[in-house]
């Protein structure tokens, strides 16, 4: 039983690693990059839970809390709860940190929206800098919403570049999404026939 479950349920293709790790590179990067074009002093772009969302986008596609229903509502739900417990209970971190991540999880069930990272969204709203405290509601638009937009959008794109990924599980809004599959699939086919060409060229060099 102890093999089975060591090995076997963390036996995960080689390709299917490295879409994982492209995906999350592309969609934490971009929000980095992001973050030191607009912003040299504090991280108001990057924060903590878009971490543990990449994991779960990228590693754990085929999870109901990996859907982007919840990865969007989750995120905003939390980051709009958050926030207005730190505006009506400021600076009482006793109270304001449990009940934020409290409330987050029981908005995100009623809502369906259970997303793990949304409770770091609420936390951070309350304990963050000051400067991310007075961004106000501010907050849930940037750099909540706007992070979650990037990596909804890149998930959408690297997670449905293989036969074995698809994203979401859902084929009704897999449909929906396929003007963010279709273009990318086409470019990589070039660039496979391209990469065809220029090996058969050299082998033909080779051969004489």
């Amino acid at each position: 039983m102890a093999k089975y479950i060591v090995y076997k349920e963390t036996l995960v293709d080689s390709v299917e690693n490295f879409w994982s790790f492209a995906g999350a590179f592309l969609g934490v990067g971009l929000i980095a990059f992001l973050q030191s074009a607009l912003s040299e002093t504090d991280n108001l772009f990057l924060i903590g839970s878009f971490g543990a969302s990449a994991v779960l986008i990228f590693g754990a596609i085929q999870s109901p809390l990996a859907q982007p229903r919840n990865l969007v509502g989750g995120h905003l739900i939390s980051a709009l709860l958050g926030v207005t417990i730190y505006q009506l209970f400021p600076n009482i971190i006793w109270l304001t940190a449990p009940l934020a991540v409290g409330l987050s999880i029981i908005s995100m069930q009623i809502t369906k929206t259970l997303h793990p990272p949304g409770g770091a969204t609420a936390l951070i709203a309350v304990i963050g800098s000051e400067k991310v405290k007075d961004l106000g509601y501010w907050f849930v638009l940037t750099p909540v919403a706007s992070g979650v937009f990037i990596l909804l959008v890149v998930a959408l794109v690297f997670n449905n570049l293989t036969p074995n990924r698809k994203y979401p599980t859902n084929r009704r809004y897999s449909r929906t999404f396929k003007w963010a599959i279709i273009p990318t699939k086409r470019i990589l086919k070039r660039v496979r026939g391209k990469r065809y060409v220029i090996a058969s060229i050299l082998q033909h060099r080779q051969s004489k």
